[in-house]
């Protein structure tokens, strides 16, 4: 083995083990194992900088400061109170409807800002109904982080397939003429939040009390909302953003220079005409940016970049290849049912990355289709990772948050309590759904 291949392989083991021990933070760990390798030789200064996919930061950065502008539009606010309301008193209810607007919110926004974003809501409603708010919190996160794969905006996975494989907005919905991650991970989705409100959430919480009702009866919803120009701008950019990028193709521009444009004219109508539409200013929208999220995937890129350009990626790809010809099926499996426990304990972005890329070269070596194993990929190393906080930042969020906010720790067994029936539904009726219409049809 080369010098420098072993260097970029050392350098990336110790990286990724010190990120997944979560000690110091992953972005200082990120850049460190970056400059070791420029220094070392594994590549050079600009050859790290064309490794970033700066489309996808790109995608990330935008979506992020126009979904800040919506959370404060008061519109979550007013869904969830609607959802009470709707849920007739009901609490069971109330928690499967408010996960499942988290879900759907959470295609269109990155998953801890979905977290950020409904967590306030969550606490009015528990603090009304004197219940504990943990099981609302972790139900948002679990429901975030399933539904972030959905399409290409939720999440960085289905953004980085985009970059490894070109993969475009509408094929999320329908692709090969087959539906593809939209359409099978809502079935999932549903049949999950059915199982959680049948079997855990209807004997979990009880009636409510007539005075706590008559609390609820009194809550306006559209209180919640601010100004309404400043409601319809918001959202009316925002879906407009949307559907700019789902034509794509047609548009003739990169995903990110659309997405920088819908937040550029936001926030810019914003700070022009911003004593007519009352909504908040440009620093205080920023400020809610975590720049570290930002940069350790920029490193990530980087890290990842560097095992592909030494030729790790290509190597492993060329070993493990003539398996998956001989079985797409078998192979299929093993990759879904290795990365569900993996990602459960591992950081998923950095796995799923990796093995984007190990499955395009696989692929091309052998010349089989590379979306049956994508998709698996894709789908285990998301529903996988709702396992522990180690797995998915959003989780890690709800729990920081709602120990902070009720003043308890929250154990090991409670956590489990919920994410370990959540995982396995989830994972087995996806992975049904994934041999049906993906697997089975490329392996005849």
């Amino acid at each position: 083995m080369e010098p420098n291949v072993l260097i970029a392989l050392i350098v990336f083991l110790i990286a990724i083990g010190l990120i997944i021990w979560g000690k110091w933070d992953r972005a200082v760990i990120g850049i460190l194992g970056v400059a070791v390798m420029v220094v070392l030789g594994v590549m050079t200064e600009a050859e790290a900088f064309y490794f970033v996919d700066w489309n996808v930061i790109a995608i990330l950065f935008s979506i992020w400061i126009i979904a800040s502008y919506f959370g404060k539009t008061g519109v979550p606010q007013y869904l969830a109170i609607t959802m009470l309301k709707l849920s007739r008193n009901n609490i069971a209810i109330f928690l499967a409807l408010i996960g499942t607007i988290s879900g759907l919110i959470s295609m269109f926004i990155d998953n801890v800002v979905v977290i950020l974003m409904m967590a306030p809501v969550v606490f009015h409603i528990t603090k009304k109904l004197k219940l504990n708010s943990f099981p609302f919190i972790i139900f948002v996160g679990l429901c975030a982080n399933f539904m972030g794969t959905a399409l290409l905006l939720g999440d960085l996975p289905p953004q980085m397939l985009h970059s490894v494989s070109g993969i475009e907005f509408t094929e999320f919905i329908w692709q090969l003429g087959r539906p593809s991650s939209f359409t099978l991970l809502i079935i999932s989705y549903l049949v999950t939040v059915f199982f959680m409100y049948q079997f855990r959430f209807r004997r979990l919480f009880g009636p409510i009390d007539a005075a706590t009702i008559a609390v609820i009866a009194e809550e306006d919803p559209k209180k919640y909302l601010r100004k309404p120009s400043f409601v319809g701008i918001t959202l009316g950019l925002f879906l407009a953003t949307i559907l700019a990028m789902s034509f794509r193709q047609v548009i003739g521009h990169y995903l990110g220079f659309i997405a920088l444009c819908g937040m550029i004219i936001l926030v810019i109508i914003n700070e022009v005409a911003a004593r007519r539409l009352e909504g908040p200013s440009f620093e205080e929208v920023i400020q809610e940016l975590d720049w570290r999220v930002l940069l350790f995937y920029v490193v990530l890129f980087v890290l990842v970049g560097a095992l592909n350009h030494v030729g790790i990626i290509k190597w492993v790809a060329d070993v493990i290849a003539p398996y998956f010809k001989q079985n797409l099926i078998v192979g299929s499996t093993l990759l879904y049912w290795v990365t569900a426990p993996i990602v459960g304990i591992v950081e998923h972005d950095a796995y799923i990355l990796v093995f984007l890329y190990l499955i395009k070269d696989m692929a091309d070596s052998v010349r089989i289709s590379p979306w049956p194993l994508w998709w698996s990929l894709l789908w285990a190393g998301t529903l996988g990772s709702n396992l522990t906080i180690a797995g998915a930042p959003a989780l890690f969020a709800a729990q920081s948050i709602c120990e902070r906010e009720d003043k308890c720790k929250i154990s090991l067994k409670q956590f489990f309590s919920y994410s370990v029936p959540f995982v396995i539904v989830s994972l087995i009726v996806q992975y049904i759904l994934a041999l049906i219409f993906w697997v089975i049809p490329f392996a005849r």
